[in-house]
């Protein structure tokens, strides 16, 4: 399996109103350092996962809708905590949808790194595409 990293960051602040999150429940601030690992099994004609400025556009474009928001107010989370697991899910959801049109992609997975130390992800398993656009033939 080939695979293509490209990171960038968002500062976000949230809450998170349950008693399971300790002081973490009142609104504070947090920085994530978002990384994004696409993956394919077999190179495409340029000898490429997918364009890493595609793969940085893509990545930017989903981060700007989060960028210095206060996420307890933001629409799509209406009644959802905001936990970095949630944040890693809806960052490869949008991400996959952007991609949906490139041919021959397996996998993305999004790592949120909240510090050194501590980082959560989420793989989704991508819909692989011919080079006409339809499910690719199963090996």
């Amino acid at each position: 399996m080939f695979t293509l990293t490209v990171r960038d960051h968002i500062m976000i602040a949230h809450s998170l109103p349950d008693p399971f999150f300790g002081p973490a429940q009142q609104l504070h601030g947090a920085t994530y350092a978002v990384e994004t690992t696409w993956a394919r099994p077999v190179l495409d004609e340029h000898g490429v996962v997918m364009d890493i400025g595609v793969a940085s556009q893509l990545l930017s474009g989903v981060l700007d809708g989060l960028r210095y928001r206060n996420l307890d107010e933001h629409p799509d989370f209406t009644g959802r905590l905001t936990t970095t697991e949630v944040l890693a899910q809806h960052i490869a959801e949008r991400l996959a949808a952007g991609a949906a049109g490139i041919v021959g992609l397996d996998r993305l997975t999004v790592t949120l790194r909240e510090n050194p130390d501590a980082w959560a992800s989420y793989t989704l398993e991508l819909p692989v595409l011919n080079e006409r656009g339809g499910p690719a033939p199963v090996p």
